[in-house]
C-alpha cells in the first residue's frame, strides 16, 4: 500500500503498513557536491513526476571504525542530505500533530538517521508525534572550517553540518504539514554529537522560531572550538591530505577516499595529542554559532524553549570498553588535558586533588579518571547549561542509571548510548546484540515505555509527564535541582550532583 503526499517541491510516494506510513530518502536541500563542496546547502530542484520516497537515500561518506559496528541502513554517498518521515496511518487530512525530530550521534564524523536503531514506526504508531529523522553532513565535509580559506574563486562556507539541520528544520517547518504534522510544535532530540547540535542551535540565531522544545540526551555541549582552533584543524587536515592552502580550489574535486582517510587520521591523532579534543566540531564563526553555547545559556540568552537535558551514570565506560582515545581515561591523559587548559587560560581555576577526592571518593587512578571523563564530556556542561537555560524557560534534568545484567558484566553498566534503544523502543539490534542474553527484556520493555512516554508527552503537551502512577518530573530549579533518575524504577532526587558540583563549579571548561 502507498501513500503520496504534495511537498512544495514535488509529489512523493511513501509505504503505508497498515498502521504507519513512512516516507524516506526524502531530499531536503541539493546534492552537496562540486561547487557545493563546504558550502551552505541549497534548495533541491523542483520535480512534477511522483518521487518514489519507499527506501533510504545515502549516507554522509565516513570512515569504518571497527570498535563501533554500526549498522548505516544505506551505502555511503555524497548526495546525502535526505530526511526520513513516519507518520501514524490515521492522521487525516487538515490534522496537525507535534512533529519530533531526530539528529543522530556518532563524535560528528559517524552515524547516519537510517540506522535501524532510529526507526521511527513505533514512536510514530504508539504516539500522537510525526518522527521525522535527519542526515547532514559529518566529519571534514561538516564540521571542517574552511572559511579562512576562501578565495574569490572559492568559497568555504562555516559549520555546514550544522547548516543541514537548519536547512532541514526550514524545510519540515514548510512541507511537515502535508504529512499531518504541525510545523509550530516541533520538538528536537538527539544525543552525543546530536545533542551537541541541539545545545549549539539553541543559542544559534538561525534556529530562532524552527523548533518550539528541545531533548539533549549526553551532549558534549563545550565542545565548541574558537576559530583559531578551526583553523589549525583545518591546517593538519590538509597536510595529512597533501594539499597546500594555495591549492585548497582543487579540494572540489578531491577523491573522497582521500578525504575520508584525512578525517580518519586526524579523528584518531587530536586526542591523542590533545586529551579531551576532538577534531571536528561546531566552530564559534560569530553567525550560526556565535560563541560558546553554554556560555550564551548563562547569560540567558537561549531561545526560551522547554528542554529536557541530562546524561548517563557511567558516560566513559564505552569508551574505555572500546578503548577508545576519545575521552581522557587514565591519570596521565586527565594530567595532559589540565596542563593544556591551565597553558591555554590561566585564568581559570582548575580542580585541586582534595576537590577531586571529595567529587569522587575512594576512587584513585582509572577509578576516578572515568568520574572525570564523564563530568568533563558530558555531566557538568549539561548541568551548567541547565542552570542557565533555566532563567528562560523550564528544564528538565535527568540521570539514566538502568543496565541490563550483561551490561553489568560487562561493567558497561549505563554507558554511553546505552539510553536508546529504550528510547526508540528497538531493543534488539539484531541476532548478534547481546544485550538482553541475561535477562532484563521484561524490565527493559517497562523502562522503555516510561521514558518514551515522557519523551512523547514533552513533544506533545511540553512536560514530561510520566504514565499513571510514575514520578512527577519537576523543573530543574536553583534551590532542589531536582534530577530525575531513571532506572529500574523512575525516582526524583534533588541535587543529585551536590560533589561533583563542589570540584567543577568554577565552570572550567565553558570557555574552552
Amino acid at each position: 500500500m502507498s501513500t503520496v503526499v504534495e511537498t512544495g517541491y514535488g509529489p512523493l510516494r511513501g509505504v503505508d503498513d497498515g498502521r504507519v506510513t513512512a516516507w524516506k530518502g526524502v531530499r531536503y536541500a541539493a546534492p552537496p557536491i562540486g561547487d557545493l563542496r563546504w558550502r551552505a546547502p541549497q534548495p533541491p530542484e523542483p520535480w512534477r513526476e511522483v518521487a518514489d520516497a519507499t527506501a533510504f537515500g545515502p549516507v554522509c561518506p565516513q570512515p569504518v571504525e571497527p570498535r563501533i559496528p554500526i549498522d548505516l541502513g544505506a551505502p555511503q554517498g555524497d548526495d546525502c542530505l535526505t530526511l526520513n518521515i513516519w507518520a501514524s496511518s490515521d492522521i487525516a487530512a487538515g490534522d496537525r500533530r507535534p512533529v519530533m525530530v531526530w539528529i543522530h550521534g556518532g563524535a560528528y564524523v559517524l552515524g547516519s538517521a537510517n540506522q535501524p536503531l532510529y526507526d521511527g514506526r513505533l514512536l510514530a504508531s504508539d504516539g500522537d508525534v510525526v518522527v521525522v529523522t535527519v542526515n547532514y553532513r559529518l566529519g571534514a565535509f561538516g564540521f571542517l572550517d574552511l572559511s579562512s580559506f576562501s578565495t574569490p574563486q572559492r568559497r568555504f562556507d562555516s559549520n555546514v553540518g550544522l547548516r543541514d539541520v537548519l536547512s532541514a528544520l526550514q524545510w519540515i517547518r514548510d512541507n511537515i504539514a502535508a504529512f499531518g504534522g504541525d510545523p509550530d510544535r516541533v520538538t528536537l532530540f538527539g544525543e552525543s554529537a546530536g545533542a551537541g547540535i541541539i545545545t549549539t542551535l539553541l543559542t544559534s540565531p538561525a534556529a530562532e522560531g524552527l523548533f518550539a522544545g528541545a531533548i539533549a540526551q549526553s551532549s558534549p555541549a563545550t565542545s565548541v572550538y574558537d576559530a583559531n582552533r578551526g583553523r589549525r584543524l583545518a591546517d593538519q587536515f590538509l597536510t595529512k591530505l597533501g594539499v597546500a592552502p594555495d591549492d585548497v580550489d582543487t579540494l572540489r574535486d578531491a577523491p573522497v577516499e582521500a578525504l575520508i582517510a584525512a578525517s580518519r587520521a586526524l579523528f584518531n591523532d587530536v586526542p591523542l595529542q590533545n586529551p579531551g579534543n576532538l577534531a571536528f566540531v561546531p566552530i564559534i564563526d560569530d553567525d550560526v554559532v556565535p560563541d560558546n553555547p553554554v556560555k550564551l545559556a548563562r547569560e540567558g540568552r537561549s531561545h526560551p524553549v522547554p528542554l529536557i537535558i541530562g546524561t548517563n551514570k557511567h558516560e566513559a565506560a564505552l569508551f574505555r570498553f572500546m578503548k577508545s582515545p576519545l575521552m581522557p581515561i587514565t591519570p596521565e591523559a586527565i594530567n595532559a588535558m589540565f596542563t593544556q587548559i591551565a597553558s591555554e587560560q590561566p585564568h581559570l581555576v582548575l580542580p585541586t586533588d582534595d576537590q577531586l577526592g571529595t567529587a569522587y571518593p575512594g576512587l584513585r587512578g582509572k577509578a576516578r579518571g572515568m568520574g572525570v571523563a564523564r563530568d568533563v564530556g558530558f555531566r557538568m556542561p549539561s548541568v551548567w547549561l541547565a542552570e542557565g537555560h533555566s532563567a528562560v524557560a523550564p528544564v528538565y534534568l535527568y540521570r539514566f542509571d538502568w543496565a541490563t545484567p550483561m551490561l553489568r558484566l560487562l561493567r558497561l553498566n549505563g554507558a554511553h548510548a546505552t539510553e536508546l534503544p529504550f528510547v526508540w523502543g528497538n531493543l534488539v539490534a539484531g541476532p548478534k546484540d547481546p544485550t538482553f542474553r541475561l535477562g532484563g527484556m521484561k524490565t527493559g520493555k517497562v523502562v522503555s515505555a516510561r521514558i518514551r512516554a515522557r519523551w512523547r508527552n514533552f513533544a506533545t503537551q511540553g512536560k514530561p509527564l510520566g504514565l499513571a502512577g510514575e514520578a512527577e518530573w519537576l523543573p530543574y530549579q536553583e534551590a532542589d535541582r531536582a534530577c530525575l533518575v531513571i532506572d529500574r524504577q523512575d525516582s526524583v532526587v534533588n541535587d543529585v550532583d551536590l560533589h561533583i558540583r563542589s570540584a567543577w563549579g568554577s565552570d572550567v571548561l565553558t570557555f574552552r
